[in-house]
């Protein structure tokens, strides 16, 4: 399993599209035609084309991020009208997209917040990285991986999500053991969260903890990380805009931990380092924030959790070199 930045992403993953023979599964909270995504769109689209099978989820948020804002009019911004343009164009080459959300009660309610990408056994996920200009240059990264039973496993998960954004339904939190690692699914159920329970069951644990992710952590989890040593390492306030800056503030004013992010670049990147005392160590990398409001808004999430020493010191390493 190999941690890669967003760019190498987009250009990875169109590559293991063009190569694809079977099947192509793609998730991203964000989704648009933007010239740092173009050739994993225009991978996807050919891919269609030569009849490989081509299936695609986006959430509506896409539609705030690229219009500027989650006003009605915004959906007929620039923006908006080229995320249209670029579902028409892969519905005609043959792909099935899918926009997800769209019978939630607010936009900010029951978001699928998971990102993947599945080109016949190659699998790309557990990280942050969404598919728009801005997403891949934020400071974030995906991993990848050849595993015919991962593949398949995210392929049904993909689908297990359509079903339920067509019945407008949820479904239960799932963990489940994939060789000596453990893939965590959040279904999207108000106030249940596998990813977040682990992460506040493996704190407890540990004598010391690294923490990464855009926004400051809250609720149980925050208090937990208050009584240990931990490094932690979120945006400042004036990095973010709009509600992600009041969500930051409000974080950092409920939970009183602060961050020791100094860089310039929006961190997008979410993972938390566990350090025991005997010296062992486990991680949860993944689309998780750890803040609970995710959780209270019933968000869709995918993490890892593992103690294998070699996925560990790379996030050992991206933190030394990109976070710190």
């Amino acid at each position: 399993m190999k941690l890669i930045s967003p760019t190498q992403y987009v250009r990875e993953a169109a590559e293991a599209v063009s190569k694809a023979k079977t099947r192509v599964y793609l998730m991203s909270m964000v989704i648009a035609d933007h010239e740092a995504t173009h050739p994993l769109i225009a991978a996807a689209e050919e891919a269609a084309k030569r009849g490989v099978e081509v299936v695609i989820a986006g959430d509506i948020f896409t539609f705030g991020e690229v219009g500027g804002g989650f006003l009605p009019f915004r959906y007929y911004s620039h923006g908006a009208r080229s995320a249209n343009r670029m579902v028409r164009s892969l519905k005609r080459a043959g792909v099935k997209f899918h926009w997800l959300g769209k019978g939630r009660i607010t936009l900010y309610h029951g978001r699928t917040h998971s990102k993947w990408c599945v080109a016949d056994d190659t699998v790309f996920t557990f990280g942050g990285v969404n598919l728009y200009e801005e997403g891949i240059q934020n400071i974030d990264y995906m991993f990848s991986h050849t595993d015919a039973k991962l593949a398949d496993r995210i392929v049904e998960e993909q689908k297990r999500v359509q079903k339920a954004e067509a019945r407008s339904t949820n479904y239960p939190s799932v963990a489940y053991e994939h060789g000596d690692m453990t893939v965590l699914i959040d279904g999207g159920i108000i106030g249940q969260s596998v990813i977040y329970r682990r992460a506040i069951e493996l704190a407890e644990k540990a004598t010391h903890i690294t923490f990464v992710s855009q926004y400051c952590p809250t609720g149980k989890l925050s208090r937990v990380l208050k009584k240990k040593k931990t490094t932690l390492y979120y945006n400042r306030p004036l990095q973010a805009e709009g509600l992600n800056r009041i969500v930051i503030r409000i974080g950092q004013f409920t939970s009183g931990l602060v961050t020791e992010y100094k860089k310039a670049r929006y961190l997008h990147a979410k993972c938390i380092i566990f350090t025991f005392e005997d010296g062992s160590k486990a991680a949860i990398t993944g689309s998780h924030n750890f803040a609970y409001t995710g959780v209270l808004l019933g968000t869709r999430e995918i993490a890892l959790e593992t103690r294998d020493p070699k996925i560990i010191s790379q996030l050992e390493t991206f933190i030394e070199k990109e976070v710190k």
